[in-house]
């Protein structure tokens, strides 16, 4: 039963923790799945069969997206976004139980979170500078040099050892602060949201009942997660501050500002409680926000449950985009030969291709060809800045790439998205959870079909 409340206690009385340790299993004693033969054998694929095609044709350059090993071997991560002051670095440090601890993540009702904060697992307690995150090759956060010195002075490691970050990492990031210049953070603040949504396994929005105005900045916000809406949970926090009429209203408010940023057949997950270590306020519906606490928790669990089937179907993804760059370029090179003759001029005949590609049926004849669906062909402007940086002479046709020893760049990269990386998927036991490499939406069965290569 719960303790009774004391008229002039001093200090709140705290909630009993044993629900969350029960349901992110934080005291099995069972080691963790040892999931790094896998992790070799998906690096060594990725490395061998993909790497080699997203090099020649440059497709970092397309989607600015490289992938390192400190990406392929990283630990799931939640991304923690929101207005400020809403409740997201309480909620950090309630789930891992850094509450008056000298690394609880500050709190309070001005806006105290400015940086972006990733906490990791570590054997002792200690903060790591943005700086040397960036420069530790091992972990994945080198690709964030690119940001510039002001945004690394805004980035900060918290190393914690606490068993669930053995298994997750979490990052907060600075409140959402509507009627504010961009200019005003000194470095490019939606890039790197950006960064971080397209990394994220989950990503909780938090709001609280006080702040649900929605601006421009988190306009902005939720055109960045669009495509990542199954990763997307809403968090109304403080729910325990209102009565429970009241709560109804804010819950209708919520929706309404939100319905149209998230245009998905099905609405988003929304969790309605309180996620800080305080008991609930009395005369408040204490079942539902504990039932809706754990729910959240098992939807954390089960993303660090899949954690390997997640990372598998995210390089097959990443490979089925570079087999289609490539397929691209290479139909843009072979029109291009097609079309010169020993008077055309080169540059003249490639503007053509480039500014009207549908005269020449590139984008039609990739659909044709191969089981490539029209919805995951890449914007045709993304290739006429593509070839402005890197001119179609610089490349060569997919039917040169290939070498007695090493075979052909495209039939690797094709073996790889239909049977290495759906066999790697196998072996870690599919059955937990079927829909996240489903052969509906990848036709995973079908060989992709390639018509340009002469037999």
């Amino acid at each position: 039963s719960p303790p009774e409340e004391v008229e002039d206690a001093s200090e709140p009385t705290k909630r009993d923790r044993s629900h969350l340790e029960n349901t992110l299993k934080l005291n099995e004693e069972k080691p963790a799945d040892d999931v790094s033969g896998v992790l070799q054998r998906l690096r060594k694929i990725y490395h061998s069969s993909i790497k080699p095609l997203e090099h020649s044709y440059r497709y970092n350059e397309l989607r600015q997206h490289e992938i390192t090993d400190g990406e392929i071997t990283s630990k799931p991560m939640v991304l923690f976004l929101g207005p400020w002051s809403v409740g997201k670095s309480s909620m950090i440090n309630y789930l891992l139980g850094l509450d008056n601890t000298p690394y609880q993540l500050y709190t309070g009702a001005e806006p105290t979170t400015s940086e972006f904060t990733v906490i990791m697992h570590g054997p002792k307690l200690k903060t790591i500078e943005g700086i040397v995150m960036a420069a530790d090759s091992a972990r994945s956060f080198s690709p964030l040099e690119k940001f510039g010195q002001n945004f690394l002075e805004k980035l900060i490691g918290i190393e914690v050892p606490h068993k669930l970050l053995e298994r997750v990492t979490f990052v907060d990031t600075p409140g959402i602060i509507e009627n504010r210049k961009q200019q005003e953070r000194g470095y490019p603040f939606n890039d790197v949201c950006q960064w971080f949504i397209d990394r994220a396994d989950l990503i909780f929005v938090v709001f609280d009942p006080t702040k649900l105005d929605v601006g421009l900045e988190l306009e902005m916000l939720f055109r960045q997660l669009k495509g990542r809406e199954s990763q997307i949970r809403i968090i109304l926090n403080k729910a325990d501050s209102l009565a429970t009429q009241e709560l109804m209203r804010v819950y209708g408010a919520l929706f309404w500002s939100l319905a149209p940023l998230i245009n998905v057949t099905e609405p988003p997950r929304v969790y309605v409680s309180s996620f800080w270590p305080h008991d609930y306020n009395p005369e408040t519906h204490r079942d539902l926000f504990l039932k809706e606490e754990i729910s959240l928790l098992e939807d954390l669990n089960q993303v660090i449950e899949n954690r390997m089937e997640n990372k598998i179907a995210f390089i097959r993804q990443h490979a089925i985009r570079v087999r289609i760059h490539a397929l691209l370029v290479d139909r843009y090179l072979q029109t291009y030969k097609d079309k010169m003759t020993f008077f055309s001029d080169g540059e003249l005949v490639f503007r053509d291709i480039v500014e009207d590609p549908d005269k020449f049926f590139i984008f039609k004849s990739i659909l044709a060809k191969t089981n490539v669906s029209k919805f995951d062909l890449p914007n045709r402007e993304a290739y006429k800045d593509f070839f402005g940086i890197n001119p179609i002479t610089s490349f060569k046709l997919l039917s040169q790439q290939c070498s007695y020893m090493g075979g052909c760049f495209l039939e690797k990269i094709e073996k790889a998205i239909t049977r290495e990386l759906p066999d790697l998927l196998g072996s870690i036991g599919l059955g937990k959870k079927p829909n996240v490499l489903s052969c509906d939406v990848t036709g995973c069965g079908e060989t992709p079909k390639n018509r340009y290569r002469k037999p």
